[in-house]
Order: C-alpha cells, then structure tokens, then sequence
C-alpha cells in the first residue's frame, strides 16, 4: 500500500535554502517549458522524460540541487502534460504577485532519514514537528518539500508499507450527500452541515478589505485546517464501523457553478468521498458510487415514484407514500434507495463481503 505523511519544518533557519531552491526547481521547469514550445514551433516530436532528461544532465551542481530532483522535475512536467492533454504548461515564477509556491521534488535517493522528525537533503537538515512515526516496514519511493500559502514548509513522503489484514465490519450503509446536512445515513444519523467558511467569513471581509493578504491567507489555513479535521474524524470512523458503503455520485463541479456554490464548496463533498475510499482500502471496506437519479422521488419501500418533484419539492423534507402509506424522511429514503443500489450491484458481479 502506498501512503504519505506530512510533517511540517519547523527550523526557520533553512527557510532561505529552500526558496532558493524552489527557485532552481521553477527554472528547470521552465526550461522544460520552454523546450516543449520550441517543439511546437518547429512542429518535431514533443520531448519525453529521457529526452528531458539528458538535456538537464550535469545542471545540478550548478543549480543547486541533488540530481534527483532534477530528474524528478522533469517527469512532474512530462506526467502534468500527458494528464492535463495540454500542448504546453504554466509557467513557475519565483517572484512577483503570481509567484509560484514553493516546491522541491526528489526520489528516495535524494532523502535520508537521521532520526525522528530529523531528514537531510541535499547537504541540508530538515528538523520537523514529528507528529507520527512512519510505520514499520515503510519504504520511502518518493515525495517533495512544499510551500503553503502562508510561508510554512512542510516535508511529504510518499512510502509503501506493508499490507495489514483487517477484518471489516459486516455492517453496510447508504450516504446521501446534500446541503442541509452534510452526509444522511440510511440508518437515520446524519453527520451536521459545518459552516466553516460562513464562520470566519466576516473576519475574512476585514482582512481583504484591509488588503492583509498574510491576515487572509492565515484566516484561510484556519478554514481548511478546521474542514479537513471534520472530514477526516467522520470518514475514519464510518469506514471502521461498515465494511459496505454506497455514495451517491452528486455532481460537485456542476452545483458550485449554480447559486448554491459557497455551500456545495463548504461541504467539499469530492474530499469527503476521496477520504472514504483510501481509508476503506487500509480497513479493508467496500466504497463505491452509484447513479442517484429518482432516489429522493422513489419510496424505499414499495419502489414507485410517488415522492415530491419537481424545485418545489425541495422544500418538501417529509412525505408520505401514495401507495403503501409509509412515512418518509426526504434524505433517508434517499439513502436507503442509494444502499440498495449498492447492493444490486453487488449481485451483477461485485464481490460481497
């Protein structure tokens, strides 16, 4: 299993090296650039990484860097290229207001371990709030020394670890994302709408109005720091209590284009479902996503579509079935319908727990 932890430099004194280096490392990458529009221009074949590769050989004494990361840089940009189906990529500042953060990628050669919290590279001590040991049996692959947007350096190590064997729970659940709250489970509980960014909203207003952009992007750290705690304490727990869970495949992009786009963001619903499935993998469990159309509209019991449609049924968050007379809450019926979704999909070929 691959894994990366994160532990954030605490050494201020080495914080002029690495913008140094994270310099070096924006002019390899635009050089790269800079060699792919010139195959462009004279329409010959776009450079791959051995070709980059051998036209960055022998530069890193002069810039810097381990030879590494030199490497590194150049497959980042070839790997960005093919994934975003771009001709040619952004350019890296090193200045200015469009600066780019702070980045340094390396290998596993390029990195040494010389203690807890205590990392070299390049000639150069990293000492780190060590928050967590690596676990036994780790081997580091890859990783890289980043930048956030308020000036904090923190050290990512991309390692494999040994595979545990888990039991997973024999429970399974259906989640329905949505706005009032932020998950309902199929059954019954819900986890609450935090409003995060409204909070701190006001004091955000201030800072940009006072144009403190340091003030901002601290105020904006707190936000995402505060989201991501949430998410993670709620996803680690649904994955060690169910060994089965069905999301329905709401459309994030699409709503935070609409009128309700600083909720849907606020929810961060795409995290939510990234957490849920690469802790399932390490506990063992089961996430997949399913086609939630008429789920709100289809009674969980007898199946017709008897439910509230229509924008004026969104008001409408209990109703009662037409058919068989049953009483439904508007997001847990959803919920049990996305289960069963999950579950037919299990029996077409799925492998059952």
């Amino acid at each position: 299993m691959i894994r990366t932890y994160r532990y954030r430099i605490k050494d201020a004194n080495v914080i002029a090296r690495l913008s140094a280096m994270a310099g070096a490392v924006n002019a390899v990458w635009n050089f790269c650039n800079q060699t792919q529009k010139f195959a462009l221009r004279w329409r010959k074949q776009w450079p791959g990484y051995a070709t980059l590769c051998a036209l960055t050989a022998g530069s890193s004494k002069a810039l810097g860097l381990h030879s590494q990361t030199v490497q590194a840089v150049c497959e980042q940009y070839v790997t960005a290229r093919q994934q975003h189906g771009k001709p040619s990529l952004r350019w890296r500042a090193s200045r200015g207001k469009r600066r780019s953060l702070g980045w340094i990628p390396f290998k596993a050669a390029g990195i040494k371990t010389e203690g807890a919290g205590i990392y070299r590279y390049w000639g150069l001590t990293l000492k780190c709030w060590h928050s967590r040991d690596l676990p036994d049996g780790a081997k580091i692959k890859t990783g890289s020394i980043c930048e956030d947007a308020t000036g904090r350096w923190y050290i990512n190590l991309t390692c494999e670890v040994p595979d545990q064997t888990v039991f997973p729970s024999k429970n399974a659940i259906g989640i329905d994302l949505g706005l009032k709250a932020l998950a309902t489970m199929s059954n019954g509980d819900q986890l609450p709408q935090s409003r995060f960014y409204r909070d701190l909203q006001p004091k955000l207003g201030v800072a940009q109005r006072a144009r403190k952009r340091a003030r901002v992007a601290a105020i904006h750290r707190k936000i995402r720091n505060r989201r991501r705690y949430a998410l993670h304490k709620a996803t680690t727990q649904l994955v060690k209590d169910n060994g089965l869970i069905v999301v329905g495949n709401i459309n994030a992009s699409a709503i935070a284009k609409t009128k309700m786009a600083k909720a849907s963001l606020d929810s961060s619903w795409t995290s939510f479902r990234d957490m849920l499935r690469y802790k399932a993998m390490a506990h063992g469990a089961i996430v997949m996503e399913v086609h939630e159309a008429y789920t709100t509209v289809t009674c969980s019991v007898c199946k017709n579509r008897t439910g509230p449609k229509g924008l004026e049924g969104l008001r409408i968050r209990e109703w009662t079935c037409s058919e068989c007379g049953v009483t439904h809450d508007r997001d847990v019926n959803a919920a049990r319908n996305i289960l069963a979704l999950g579950h037919e999909r299990l029996a077409e070929g799925i492998p059952a727990l």
